[in-house]
């Protein structure tokens, strides 16, 4: 990739774009009433099971065919290939970025050889059996404490992409989750953090997960010297605490010294960002708590994304159609956040694991020829579940001073046990659909009297309210559908997200897979502690 650097603003396709924007925009109401069929067409994808609608997008035939231009001009989909081959994208640590060789299927099954080399295919497989079968021994109730007693509980200490990515797909696929061995997660060295977990449970039939890559996160050993003082407590120390501690780590030499045993540490390779780490052993967690074959599954779901990735054309591509439209809501129609709004309450972790995965990627000021960024980057990522937002800051998002695009996400099948389960799931889509559809159409002054007075309303009471009870609209959102909440689903779910912040970065000229910003803080910690003789 020796391509000369192009400011995104010296782009024909970005010139083109500011003047589209400059022009006034018909509403989206005007935009989804009009008779042009062509619209869904362009605006609707399919990949890996999942689909999108992009139509409530607040943008014109000729702006989707402007930013497609910018995606050429970019030369997205070449550096894209770039990372698949494996080439050091990350340039200023001088690595290759491929998580994707994480969920690449086992040589048995793969359908071709892997880009990246078959040696390095083969350390991944080999690693992900190992893992994969310590997780089936704890379910089985095969691994023993140093009592001879069967693991129960397993305890999960990490921060970040250590904690984010398997807490997030644990809860998420909860269904799945046979309470062979149930997984806790602690990230926060507040000493009630780990207290409160450890506090109902026995010793002797508890696991620890301790996963820092460098095993020198300062949060994730100070928890981690907690929890052997805790063992030790029960008289499990030593020789004994071995049964009751792994590490999961890039450095095992490091973790070898803070005195876990080599046959109990499970690794990953400085090529894997923390962030995009949950496909490998960082995911133990979910492994023990859904199995390996499901694991398996949530791997496939993200290879088959991955190939839809590298191989769709432009035009029909999914990540690159996301990523496209935020950088049209984020640099031309100047919104500055983007929503997560899931509509699965099991998905109550997705918009932090996608708000680290975003922001910690393109929270950049430079381009990557060192001068400062005259674009704006990622957005301020943030949401939760879009039932309880509703009800909280949802009237901020229709009729506030911002304008806040919105990622939704349902789920299409019910799988709850409940015998009025299908009820719930009416009602909760229900609610995604009337709040896309609420935002895109909004209610103008004069739909808002007509509604009042035809509600019986006197003409002076209504013409006094419809000011404070009318919408503007225009609101840009994604409605993201997954068949089910299974596996497969979440793992082509995640890929996507990926795929797309990869897709931005490259369009805006930045390095998606360095974090200094994070490391900054955590070098002033230490340069704290010495000062002060800790």
């Amino acid at each position: 990739m020796n391509t000369p650097f192009v400011l995104p603003t010296e782009r024909p396709a970005w010139a083109r774009l500011q003047t589209l924007c400059a022009r006034p925009l018909p509403h989206l109401r005007e935009l989804l009433d009009a008779a042009n069929p062509s619209r869904s067409a362009e605006l609707s994808f399919e990949a890996a099971g999942l689909r999108l609608d992009a139509t409530r997008q607040h943008l014109t035939p000729e702006i989707w065919q402007a930013l497609l231009e910018l995606a050429a001009q970019s030369d997205v989909l070449r550096q894209a290939d770039a990372q698949r081959q494996g080439e050091p994208i990350n340039q200023t640590e001088g690595r290759a970025v491929l998580h994707a060789a994480l969920r690449w299927p086992d040589r048995a099954h793969a359908p071709s050889s892997a880009p990246w080399g078959e040696a390095l295919a083969g350390d991944v497989q080999a690693e992900r059996d190992r893992f994969l079968a310590a997780a089936d021994q704890i379910r089985e109730g095969r691994w023993l404490g140093s009592r001879g007693e069967p693991i129960k509980d397993v305890v999960n200490l990490g921060i970040g992409g250590s904690d984010l990515g398997p807490r997030m797909a644990v809860e998420t696929l909860d269904a799945y989750a046979d309470g062979a061995a149930r997984v806790w997660f602690v990230s926060n060295p507040d000493a009630w953090a780990l207290h409160s977990v450890l506090r109902g449970l026995d010793p002797h039939r508890t696991l620890f997960v301790v996963q820092s890559k460098t095993f020198t996160t300062q949060e994730t050993m100070t928890l981690a010297a907690s929890a052997r003082r805790w063992l030790a407590d029960a008289g499990i120390e030593g020789e004994h605490a071995g049964a009751h501690l792994v590490g999961v780590t890039s450095s095992p030499d490091v973790a070898v010294r803070a005195g876990f045993s080599r046959e109990n540490l499970f690794l990953f390779w400085d090529w894997v960002g923390g962030r995009y780490s949950v496909w490998s052993s960082i995911g133990l967690p979910l492994a023990i708590a859904v199995g390996s074959r499901r694991f398996r599954e949530f791997l496939a779901g993200a290879h088959e994304m991955d190939r839809h990735f590298w191989s769709a054309p432009a035009a029909r591509n999914m990540p690159l159609a996301m990523a496209l439209l935020g950088v049209w809501n984020r640099n031309f129609l100047r919104c500055p956040t983007l929503l997560m709004s899931t509509y699965a309450s099991r998905m109550f972790q997705f918009p932090r694991f996608i708000q680290q995965m975003d922001m910690e990627s393109n929270g950049k000021g430079v381009h990557v020829d060192g001068r400062s960024a005259l674009v704006e980057t990622g957005p301020v990522v943030w949401g939760g579940t879009g039932i309880d937002g509703q009800h909280a800051y949802f009237q901020l998002v229709h009729q506030g001073q911002h304008r806040i695009p919105v990622d939704f996400i349902g789920v299409e099948s019910e799988d709850a046990p409940l015998p009025l389960a299908a009820e719930h799931h009416r009602v909760t889509l229900l609610n995604l659909r009337a709040q896309a559809e609420a935002l895109a159409r909004g209610r103008d002054l004069s739909a808002t009297l007509d509604e009042l007075r035809a509600s019986g309303m006197d003409g002076a009471r209504a013409y006094e309210l419809a000011p404070h009870r009318s919408f503007r609209g225009n609101v840009p959102s994604n409605v993201l559908w997954l068949p089910g909440l299974t596996p497969h689903a979440l793992g082509a779910l995640v890929a996507l997200y990926e795929h797309k912040v990869f897709c931005q970065a490259a369009i805006w000229g930045i390095h998606a897979f360095d974090q200094w910003g994070v490391e900054l803080g955590k070098s002033m910690a230490r340069q704290m502690e010495r000062d002060a003789g800790l």
